[in-house]
């Protein structure tokens, strides 16, 4: 009797999210997942610890991978879920895999894609908005989950694998849909991360906190400035104007993420770079090329730019939103 192969998923730039996806895709595919010493020796010695909506369990059989001599040869499905800054190093390190793969991102951020782009030619965005953090090695939790996943062909020709991609994911038991326009739900996503995650950042505040009133006015222009770039960039998303995705923002994501530290707070703690040059900062960048000013998203990106080279405030590590 033949059997079906086991789908081979590579996951580069395994933290909190990688290894959260890596630990529910254990059960469909033979998993190998690029991620830091500490985490692969736990992971090893004691399997992936999970804890939260996804399941509490040790999951055994994660392959761990230190560097390209250990990654499989001709992985069915390449996702990337590595921070936005260290895209570029990871599609360096791991080229000769990349290229002539399809590969999906899920990352924070506009602009990892079109990195991507560079190393091989199909290339798929995902977006996730599910509170992902790292407890200790090896060791995961997954807090709230807002709304599916969702991944689209960001450029090339598909020739399936965005469909058995969607398809593993679904298997796995994670929510999961797919797109017929990825960058219209980039943008969807990046209007969460860049109007409350600076902030959280910031100030040390939980999501919930950036509903206080003396905050809403500072997320009402960074919105609206992000609403006059889309608008100049083509863009369309599910609201019709800003104000109609205040009243979702409001009234629906920052109740669902209320408790949660966006992963940007602990990126800020630990001394680490952040994503806000594909965030607030791309807002900017986009606003001055079409001459529309963006003056709350040039200062919120200079301050946590300030933040972020100012070092570690305590240890924490985490991912987010």
């Amino acid at each position: 009797m033949s059997h079906a192969k086991c789908p081979v998923v590579l996951i580069l730039g395994a933290g909190a999210v990688g290894l959260s996806l890596a630990g529910k895709m254990a059960g469909v595919a033979d998993v190998y997942a690029a991620c830091r010493p500490r985490h692969a020796a736990a992971i090893r010695e004691h399997g992936l610890v999970m804890e939260g909506i996804w399941g509490n369990l040790s999951v055994m059989g994660i392959s761990c991978v230190s560097g390209r001599a250990d990654v499989p040869p001709d992985p069915d499905y390449i996702l990337i879920t590595a921070k936005g800054p260290d895209t570029q190093a990871i599609c360096e390190e791991y080229a000769g895999v990349i290229r002539e793969h399809p590969v999906a991102t899920l990352q924070n951020g506009i602009g990892n894609e079109e990195i991507i782009a560079r190393y091989t030619g199909v290339v798929i965005g995902g977006t996730v908005t599910t509170n992902f953090s790292v407890i200790g090695d090896g060791h995961v939790r997954v807090k709230s989950e807002s709304s599916p996943m969702v991944f689209g062909l960001w450029s090339g020709e598909d020739c399936g694998a965005l469909d058995g991609l969607v398809s593993l994911v679904h298997e796995a038991g994670i929510a999961v849909r797919r797109s017929e326009d990825i960058r219209a739900a980039k943008w969807t996503k990046s209007l969460l991360n860049l109007s409350v995650n600076p902030l959280c950042a910031l100030l040390s505040v939980p999501v919930g906190e950036t509903a206080d009133d003396h905050l809403r006015e500072v997320i009402g222009h960074l919105i609206r400035e992000t609403f006059a770039v889309m608008t100049a960039e083509g863009v369309r998303v599910p609201w019709a104007t800003a104000d109609d995705y205040l009243a979702h923002l409001f009234g629906v994501q920052i109740r669902d993420f209320s408790a949660s530290y966006p992963s940007m707070y602990y990126d800020i703690s630990c001394g680490r770079r952040t994503e806000i040059d594909l965030l607030n900062g791309y807002i900017a960048a986009l606003g001055e090329r079409h001459g529309i000013p963006t003056p709350y998203n040039a200062c919120i990106a200079e301050l946590i730019r300030y933040r972020q080279s100012a070092g570690a405030g305590r240890h924490i590590e985490g991912g987010g939103a």
